[in-house]
């Protein structure tokens, strides 16, 4: 509040948008500048120096087209029709048994879902994965008695897809029948999987099932011809994220739940199409989620088509953005500090007088073979070769590039993990690291103030993005990372004491954070240990590695430590986040952290009488 106070009391959230400031704020500025720049280039003509791009210029005429909103208004549902017989169409458990696979690689929802990505425990291949569905409520908890906003939602949700279906063509009587249906099929899956606290523990969603027995978690139809028909070979395994769900197959399911899974194939499949048709449908479309963040309106047209478009080209863009707005010199300078804070990192491991010198070694391995990528990848994924737009239908077009994304999906199953592939565009502002590969990554957007800046001082520099380094550095080390090794499999590389003692700081880490008071409610310490250890790491090491510079001024370390959490959001989205986010509130991210650290307390002269101090035993040092 001292820092963020005065923004905080006249800051204004976008009413098309559920919160502003910090991280937002940068992705609002990117969006007005590409959207400025797409506008200019997209009427261009092909022969035109500055859309000579091939893949710029396929983005462009999709652009067009997701601009072209009188031509969308005038179609309504029509282009979407056949996709929706598809499902219309479906007799019984038999048919759809048999169309699975079709209707899997052209982008159908499924009870089944089937994914292919690094086998956990042998990441040099690609391997065969089954999840759950998505549930309507965004989390098991919201469907629990005591959950008031449950029926709110789910009215809300039945309100929209009433009014979508009505625009559709579809008689009320069918549109009752269907909403009751999908409700149902949703209601019975609930018991079935996991909540987000259980899915944050990430090293349990490995389960390894023979082919045979994952087969026989189904009596009703063909999961093996399914698998196979859809990968192309009979593979000898697959990796079950959900057990319980799988357990429960037959019985969710089967011929007498196939007319409510039919429902929910339905609207599942009307949502999907929805973002693509008229501006009327994407408006309505929108209700739920916008109640959800609590956004008060939706995007205007030219916005939608900018997210729309830019999310099917997304690597495309990332380029265009990092090509023309990312300097080498802030690539080089931000390379050079992850190259600092490894070497910090290294330095507190070799001395780490709490881990044993089997483990210690083990770490100081692993942190070596940490793969490094800054601003963004070296060349475009030739996947978006293959996207050429061939229709003047928006949603056809979508369709297609859909088709060849699946197909090339489900093709990698069996071969070469591609270790330098990036999972976030250079024009998005965050950052990860990827357990499977050991990799951090920093996109472009997110090397800008105040994260970052060539203007800033080194102290504001580390207070920012040299956090949120070591943070990603930390991840390899958090309660989930640190299963894995230094060549992303998932291995214990511990002795038995080290992570018995690992795991008592991990849960004082818990106990910090647990039942602290938000506006929304209480925080879940077990839910968002992972990323408090992360922030509790980096805050730590970016410290160290101000306190080395020539210049230090611990004060500005700090001060844009909390300038980069300065949000400010509405209250749908925080109690939202609070029930299914990793991350801790922001405003706990800024405060809580910093007063783990000692140095906080002579830089600003924290007494015991002072509202931030935390006695000393209770302060939390793990990395």
């Amino acid at each position: 509040m001292a820092v963020n106070g005065e923004w905080l009391k006249t800051a204004k959230i976008p009413a098309d948008k559920p919160l502003t400031g910090g991280f937002a704020d940068l992705a609002d500025n990117i969006e007005k500048l590409l959207m400025h720049d797409f506008k200019d280039l997209s009427e261009k003509d092909k022969d035109d120096p500055s859309v000579k791009d091939p893949y710029l210029y396929e983005f462009l005429k999709y652009y067009r087209l997701a601009t072209n909103f009188s031509k969308r208004d005038a179609a309504g549902f029509k282009p979407a029709r056949a996709y929706l017989k598809k499902v219309e169409d479906l007799k019984n458990l038999a048919d759809w048994e048999k169309q699975l696979t079709e209707l899997t690689l052209a982008g159908y929802a499924s009870p089944v879902p089937l994914y292919v990505e690094p086998d956990m425990k042998n990441t040099q291949l690609y391997a065969l994965y089954a999840s759950v569905p998505n549930l309507i409520l965004p989390d098991k908890t919201y469907y629990a008695p005591e959950n008031k906003a449950s029926a709110q939602l789910l009215q809300v949700y039945s309100d929209m897809l009433s009014k979508l279906m009505a625009l559709a063509g579809y008689e009320a009587d069918f549109i009752q029948q269907t909403l009751t249906g999908a409700l149902a099929f949703d209601k019975s899956l609930v018991p079935h999987v996991k909540d987000s606290t259980e899915l944050a523990d990430y090293v349990k969603s490995y389960n390894k099932y023979s082919l045979t027995d994952f087969v026989n978690t189904s009596q009703h139809f063909n999961l093996r011809h399914y698998i196979t028909t859809l990968i192309g070979q009979e593979p000898d395994q697959v990796i079950v994220s959900e057990p319980k769900y799988y357990a429960a197959l037959n019985e969710l399911v089967n011929e007498e739940t196939f007319a409510n899974m039919k429902s929910w194939l339905l609207v599942k499949t009307i949502l999907s199409v929805s973002p693509y048709l008229s501006d009327q449908i994407r408006i309505i479309a929108g209700t739920y989620s916008r109640t959800i963040s609590g956004s008060k309106e939706p995007m205007n047209t030219s916005k939608s088509a900018y997210y729309l478009a830019t999310s099917q080209f997304d690597q495309v863009v990332g380029l265009y953005y990092a090509h023309k707005y990312f300097g080498e010199t802030a690539k080089n300078d931000v390379t050079t500090m992850v190259k600092k804070m490894t070497a910090i990192y290294k330095k507190r491991l070799a001395n780490n007088t709490w881990l044993s010198t089997a483990t210690r070694q083990k770490a100081i391995i692993k942190l070596d073979k940490l793969g490094i990528q800054v601003g963004y990848p070296d060349k475009l994924d030739p996947l978006y070769k293959k996207f050429k737009v061939k229709s003047d239908s928006l949603l056809t077009n979508s369709l297609n590039f859909t088709h060849i994304l699946l197909q090339d999906h489900y093709a990698k199953w069996n071969k070469q993990v591609d270790r330098t592939r990036w999972e976030m565009s250079a024009h998005t502002v965050n950052a990860y690291y990827n357990p499977s590969y050991n990799i951090i990554v920093f996109p472009a957007a997110i090397l800008q103030a105040p994260f970052y800046s060539l203007r800033q001082t080194a102290s504001e520099n580390y207070g920012g993005i040299g956090a949120v380094i070591a943070h990603e550095i930390s991840h390899a080390f958090d309660n989930n990372g640190a299963h894995f090794d230094e060549l992303g499999n998932l291995h214990n590389w511990w002795t038995t004491a080290d992570l018995e003692y690992f795991n008592k700081l991990s849960q004082k880490m818990i106990t910090e954070f647990d039942g602290l008071k938000t506006p929304a409610g209480k925080v879940n310490g077990k839910l968002v240990v992972s990323e408090n250890i992360a922030d509790a790491g980096g805050l730590s090491c970016a410290l160290e590695a101000a306190t080395n510079e020539a210049k230090t001024d611990l004060k500005a370390f700090f001060y844009n430590w909390a300038r980069v959490w300065c949000m400010k959001s509405s209250l749908e989205r925080q109690k939202l986040l609070l029930a299914i986010d990793v991350h801790a509130p922001h405003e706990l991210r800024a405060n809580i952290q910093p007063q783990n650290l000692t140095a906080f307390y002579t830089t600003f002269d924290i007494k015991p009488q002072d509202g931030m101090y935390l006695e000393p035993s209770k302060r939390i040092n793990i990395w």
